[in-house]
């Protein structure tokens, strides 16, 4: 492997992947922390921290980060996620130090300003309005929280309006005190650098870095539902989902082998049928999003009101030839070739080597090498593809609809329709 590993003595993991022949180096800290670890008053702060990160330090000030950073050609940026919260940056080889030095002191001495917290504030509720005027992309909030209700897996990331506007100064820096320990940090780095000096870069500028952190943990319970939302929309959004697995769940590289077959392509059977045999969408796609503990597998589609009454059979039938009928060799092998060429072609950019390297130290607690994911995605057969199917379809489905949708049956409908393949099933519905 080109990777090697390193610990501070305050439990921060540093981890490097040499790339011999590039210019660049992408660095930066991904924190096992998110949404999920937000108490329910406080959603968001997980968020608006992120974003406050940027607003000034006590050797920097907003505007002096971000010319410094461009002033040398390179970018620097962060996102929040449910279980995982980056601050990373991507510059030349010769700008590593700059680089380093910027991702320390956002981390470690932003000063979270009073009056720059009302500014930003108002940022991301005007984030959180553009969320909800996009429709294809707030269903995917809608989908969790449903799928997921009242947990912090559930949660939205961008938070809720009325508790962004209420969260503190206090509120953030305690987030951060208790939250960002150093022990549930791994600084990666991917690109042109020397392993040992990173490391002794990387003990100067975050040796003093807090070791522990509280995390306050809530396993993820699925329970799904139906959650409708009549809005006078051009199309109907429709999310159909079931329960998934998590990372380490020996069924994971099952489910992202069925989601690929399923829709993960032009030709996929979803794609084929609903869209080029029927006409009935636009867009159309099967996908699997693992968690720590959890997973959801979800198909989302974008159709017309008058083509919406189709659509769910059509969507259910595909779902349970799949589950039930034999695979053609073919179709495993395109599908496989799917996953295999998205995992190679991402290990020719640093900025995905880095953040990969990261994530897989956070989860497995070690890097993966690329030939034993490839290895893992080769060698799922088409019965691991039909229990994991199966054990998908046990469960109670869930149903997120926006837009025009009188002509979207019900969820008892859907459920019935996927009985066949899953066996009596508990109705747990959760309307609007």
């Amino acid at each position: 492997m080109t990777v090697q590993v390193s610990r501070l003595d305050n439990g921060l993991t540093v981890a490097t992947d040499r790339m011999e022949e590039a210019e660049t180096v992408s660095l930066g800290v991904w924190i096992g922390v998110g949404t999920r670890h937000e108490v329910p008053e406080q959603n968001g702060v997980a968020h608006l921290l992120e974003h406050m990160m940027f607003k000034g330090t006590r050797r920097r000030s907003a505007r002096a980060i971000a010319e410094e950073i461009e002033a040398v050609g390179g970018l620097l940026n962060a996102y929040t996620g449910r279980e995982t919260t980056a601050y990373h940056a991507k510059v030349l080889t010769d700008d590593l130090p700059l680089a380093l030095d910027l991702v320390a002191d956002i981390l470690q001495e932003s000063r979270h300003d009073a009056t720059e917290l009302e500014r930003e504030r108002s940022v991301v509720l005007q984030e959180i309005g553009q969320a909800e005027d996009t429709p294809d992309d707030i269903i995917f909030d809608l989908f969790q929280e449903t799928a997921y209700p009242e947990q912090g897996i559930g949660r939205p990331v961008l938070g809720r309006p009325d508790i962004v506007q209420s969260l503190q100064r206090d509120d953030l820096v305690g987030f951060q005190s208790q939250r960002y320990g150093a022990e549930r940090m791994v600084l990666s780095a991917a690109g042109k650098v020397d392993h040992e000096d990173f490391v002794a870069r990387a003990a100067a500028a975050f040796g003093t870095l807090p070791s522990r952190s509280h995390l306050p943990h809530e396993g993820a319970r699925y329970q799904g539902g139906d959650l409708r939302i009549q809005r006078d929309l051009e199309q109907v959004h429709v999310l159909l989902g079931f329960d998934g697995v998590g990372y380490a769940d020996p069924d994971y590289y099952a489910a992202a082998v069925f989601s690929s077959l399923l829709g993960g392509g032009m030709s996929s059977r979803l794609f084929q049928e609903v869209r080029e045999v029927r006409g009935l969408v636009y867009s159309i796609f099967a996908f699997h999003g693992g968690q720590t503990d959890s997973g959801l597998f979800g198909v989302y589609a974008g159709t017309g009101e008058s083509e919406a009454g189709e659509l769910m059979p059509v969507i259910c039938d595909e779902i349970l030839k799949a589950a039930e009928a034999p695979i053609a060799d073919e179709e495993l092998a395109r599908a496989k070739a799917q996953l295999k060429a998205g995992i190679l072609m991402g290990r020719e950019r640093s900025d995905n080597r880095a953040e990969h390297l990261a994530s897989q130290i956070l989860v497995h607690g070690r890097p993966l090498e690329t030939e034993e994911i490839v290895a893992e995605v080769e060698g799922v057969t088409q019965q691991e593809i039909q229990r994991f199917a199966a054990r998908m379809l046990s469960c109670t489905p869930t149903l997120t609809t926006l837009g025009p949708i009188s002509r979207i049956e019900s969820h008892d409908s859907v459920t019935a329709r996927l009985k066949p393949a899953a066996g009596p099933v508990v109705q747990q519905t959760a309307g609007v």
